[in-house]
């Protein structure tokens, strides 16, 4: 039962990921009219330049071969001796060789891009996911063992302000705050952009880029995680077993956070699998306020520059993660839920 339900969520997840590839080509297709920007009204390029241009690109075969070349398929039906339906068209490597395309504005490979931002995005990430946990669990505790009184009700209050606030505007506050005023008084403050200092930076200065990034992003999944943590942690508490353990003599820290804590926490590891996409998308709008060199930030910068072969390298990525998130968080269903591992 379990191998099958896995099965078979991962063959759906190979059918979204066909779906989400063959919605941003024609999307950013149609957006692009299948030219480089700017390049029929460069004075300097002949019609047969731009001709030429368009072939070495691909951009002169038909729209499905294209799509074909862009995701891999072509290459392969070719070596399966299906290469007569191309039409003599040159067939390329591509989503499934790994290959997601050049730049437009340099001819630098995509994938060399997201290598290069990759790491800084899964830092942040990583940061906010680790600095998220440590906070939501405990206050989620403290809400479920002190229902009703003062600190459930504070943190009640904090929650809806964590879903509330734009994550733009906090980042902005916080940057007024930590980064301007501060210095204004002459106090020590944080860097307000970048995660490195222009002028040399060790692991101090680096973490101290890290710290109202992380923060910002942190703060509306601390507000979300630590609601469900109550919801769950009252839940189990109200179970029987937890009450035999009470009746056993047991203290009541080892009751709370032995065996009620542990069993709480599993439907919010599922949960974290499934906002884990979120929190990457998320990391977005957090680096672009920043200026953090993630992929957030590089997805902006060329879909303002018209660079779409990169955006839509950059949105299958970003595709992937999310696929990647739903069947991780099926694992972990699988894996925590022993109804699962029995039927």
């Amino acid at each position: 039962m379990a191998l099958r339900f896995l099965l078979r969520r991962v063959a759906i997840s190979v059918i979204v990921l066909l779906g989400v590839t063959l919605v941003t080509f024609l999307l950013l297709h149609s957006a692009s009219g299948g030219i480089v920007p700017g390049l029929e009204n460069d004075p300097r390029l002949r019609p047969e330049d731009i001709a030429n241009i368009r072939r070495t690109l691909g951009l002169d075969a038909p729209l499905w071969v294209q799509y074909l070349n862009w995701i891999g398929a072509a290459l392969l039906l070719d070596r399966l001796g299906l290469g007569v339906l191309f039409g003599g068209a040159e067939l390329r490597p591509g989503l499934l060789q790994l290959d997601f395309g050049r730049s437009l504005i340099d001819g630098s490979p995509v994938a060399s891009h997201i290598l290069e931002r990759l790491p800084l995005t899964l830092e942040l990430t990583a940061a906010s996911l680790v600095l998220a946990l440590l906070v939501s669990i405990p206050l989620g505790v403290v809400g479920a063992t002190r229902r009703g009184r003062v600190p459930d009700q504070l943190f009640t209050v904090l929650s809806v302000l964590g879903v509330s606030v734009p994550q733009f505007w906090l980042g902005l506050m916080m940057i007024l705050f930590f980064s301007v005023q501060l210095n204004a008084w002459g106090l020590p403050w944080l860097p307000s952009t970048g995660a490195f200092n222009a002028r040399g930076s060790d692991l101090v200065d680096h973490l101290a880029h890290l710290v109202m990034p992380s923060l910002v992003l942190a703060f509306g999944y601390i507000a979300i995680w630590s609601r469900y943590t109550r919801s769950s942690m009252l839940e189990v508490l109200s179970q029987d077993y937890v009450r035999t353990a009470r009746a056993k003599g047991l203290g009541e820290d080892r009751v709370r956070y032995v065996h009620a804590l542990r069993n709480a926490l599993i439907p919010l590891v599922t949960l974290i699998g499934l906002e884990f996409p979120a929190l990457v998308s998320g990391g977005a709008i957090v680096e672009i306020v920043f200026g953090w060199p993630g992929i957030g930030r590089l997805a902006l910068e060329r879909a303002l520059a018209f660079d779409y072969t990169m955006v839509m390298g950059l949105t299958t990525f970003g595709a992937l993660f999310v696929i990647f998130g739903n069947l991780l968080a099926d694992v972990l269903y699988v894996v925590l839920d022993p109804r699962m591992r029995s039927a």
